[in-house]
């Protein structure tokens, strides 16, 4: 008997950015495996069970939940933000392909959704207008040479970068080291965006210079957004300024 496994995002934070393929497939599901934080977001029925663990412990969560779906239940991995970027997707399938055989025959979907960089570059304009990337800062998965390779790349590229996962108790020396990094290459009037727990209650939403970004101004709850010699910040008076980076590419140095 197979059963099935759903893998869903639940956005930002805000319920209200959980999209309604992601609310439908929570609402089908018996049994959600999930970090503790992003099972808490879900207001579950009495008849659906909860299944949560610590945030380094994703491919014995993916093992479990997709050793229930093979036994017949209606399993549901939750991530935050989108399932596929930095998160449960790529977890489940890498369970999936050193398992048992029968576990492919499983129905597996996986659901997008909403990612922290999305929400942060909605609320600051458009930073991600023109060609961007993303980059863990975390070296849980990676060594931290790699990070650096790829920042120094990025920034030769003319890419905006997005930043997940920039500092920790345990990582307190990196987003530092990135940033000194990126004045190497990039000029010190690049905007840098803090986006911090965007679309939740306690957002917070700054805007400054490359020259000026510090680590302080981050935790594990921000995405940071690094602009390009490309990207503009228009100024509103009192207002939050907007950043965006300009649909065209203008011939610019890195």
């Amino acid at each position: 008997m197979t059963g099935s496994l759903v893998v869903v995002g639940t956005g930002p934070g805000n319920p209200e950015q959980m999209t309604p393929e992601a609310a439908a497939a929570i609402a089908a599901a018996e049994d959600f495996f999930g970090y503790f934080p992003y099972l808490d977001r879900l207001s579950l029925r009495h008849d659906q069970r909860r299944h949560a663990s610590d945030n380094r412990e994703e491919l014995a969560r993916a093992r479990e939940a997709l050793a229930m779906a093979a036994a017949g239940g209606k399993v549901c991995v939750v991530s935050g933000g989108d399932p596929g970027v930095f998160a449960m997707a790529a977890a489940v399938c890498e369970a999936l392909e050193a398992g048992p055989e029968e576990w492919r025959d499983i129905d597996l979907t996986i659901i997008p959704g909403v990612t922290a960089m999305l929400a942060v570059a909605a609320r600051a304009g458009a930073p991600l207008g023109h060609d961007f990337c993303a980059i863990s800062l975390s070296t849980n998965l990676k060594p931290w040479h790699v990070i650096e390779e790829r920042i120094v790349a990025a920034a030769k590229a003319g890419f905006v970068m997005a930043f997940y996962n920039p500092i920790s108790k345990a990582r307190p020396n990196q987003l530092g080291a990135a940033f000194d990094l990126l004045r190497h290459h990039l000029p010190p009037s690049v905007p840098v965006i803090f986006g911090r727990a965007a679309g939740r209650p306690d957002e917070a939403i700054r805007t400054v210079s490359l020259a000026d970004a510090a680590p302080e101004m981050a935790d594990m709850a921000t995405c940071i957004i690094v602009g390009t010699s490309e990207t503009r910040v228009i100024e509103r008076g009192g207002k939050q300024p907007l950043v965006y980076s300009p649909r065209s590419y203008r011939g610019g140095s890195a």
